[in-house]
């Protein structure tokens, strides 16, 4: 296996690759991926040097964290450190997010990945008034006593929410929206998070693959992906999909991106690389459908840094083409 450059999980104290496996995918939430594809890319993950996985308890409805649990079985010396999350499998209302229901959530997640302690659980996008309560965080506080979990963390959408979560003393991480269409967080979270000793897990690096360069006005997605059925935020925060920037203004912007990459690196690398490069950040967790998508995103891990030219030029891109196009909110 090949050694990646590791960052400490802010207050979890745990190292963890640069560059990460989101696993959204193998839930088959963007298409079916069947098991052994799932399996492989997994392992190309590991082989190149990824020792982080990011995954959900409603991503296939437990089948991404089933995957990842068989592999890991299979694979004792992989030392990789799995995070989850929690609470999207619910109705979105601030009463559920109770002690009983932690406990009932983190142990199917628990026995889905065949662990008796979780390395990391992530409230997923909750109400936002979820994080201004005591007793959600003293119910997370409750878990790290019985050993359910080892820490705890939030992913959110806005900024506004990582920040009153960071605020909370147990809060090891916090999970947003961070690539070259979304740049809000490098203003207001990054730096507090900094301070604060939170990590930082950027997620959609790619703007759901827009930051490719593979797409165009015309591509069609599959019925079963979520780029086709929450374009306009129908089933969850659109911000999730393409980064709420919408299809044809990210395509076009997508092209301008492209030509930013320098020399023979691609534009995810160049975004990916893009993204390590922020001070902050811990690790970033691409997904990928393919051993070779899962190794050309590790790769990024050991690509050149990127010019102050280029990373002014990206802002200048974000500024002229996408900032007005993105919801405030975000």
């Amino acid at each position: 296996m090949y050694f990646m450059d590791q960052r400490v999980l802010g207050r979890t104290g745990r190292h963890v690759s640069v560059v990460g496996l989101g696993t959204w995918q193998l839930g088959a939430d963007w298409g079916d991926v069947r098991e052994q594809d799932a399996l492989d890319v997994l392992d190309a993950a590991v082989e190149a040097g990824v020792t982080f996985f990011d995954t959900a308890d409603v991503y296939g409805d437990g089948r991404s964290e089933r995957l990842i649990g068989r592999y890991l079985r299979e694979r004792p010396d992989a030392g990789v450190f799995v995070a989850t999350k929690m609470g999207r499998r619910a109705e979105q209302l601030p009463e559920h997010y109770v002690l009983d229901n932690f406990r009932a959530w983190s142990d199917r997640s628990r026995a889905n990945l065949g662990v008796d302690t979780l390395d990391l659980v992530q409230l997923h996008c909750p109400p936002s008034s979820v994080y201004a309560g005591d007793a959600v965080f003293d119910a997370l506080d409750t878990l790290v006593a019985e050993q359910r979990i080892a820490a705890y963390g939030v992913s959110v959408e806005t900024c506004a929410e990582a920040l009153t979560a960071m605020a909370r003393p147990g809060t090891a991480s916090v999970q947003i929206i961070l690539n070259p269409f979304r740049l809000k967080p490098l203003e207001e979270v990054l730096p507090a998070a900094v301070k604060a000793g939170v990590g930082i897990i950027a997620r959609v690096p790619l703007a759901s693959g827009l930051l490719s360069g593979r797409y165009t006005k015309e591509t069609v997605f599959a019925g079963d992906d979520h780029r086709t059925y929450n374009r306009h935020g129908e089933s969850f925060d659109q911000g999730e999909t393409f980064s709420g920037v919408d299809f044809e203004t990210g395509v076009e912007a997508a092209a301008e991106f492209a030509a930013l990459a320098p020399g023979s690196a691609t534009p995810a690398a160049t975004a990916l690389r893009w993204i390590i490069q922020q001070p902050g950040v811990s690790s970033v967790i691409p997904g990928a459908r393919s051993p070779e998508q899962a190794r050309a995103n590790a790769a990024a891990a050991d690509a050149p840094a990127l010019s102050r030219a280029t990373l002014d030029a990206v802002r200048e891109l974000y500024d002229r083409r996408v900032r007005a196009r993105v919801h405030h909110r975000w």
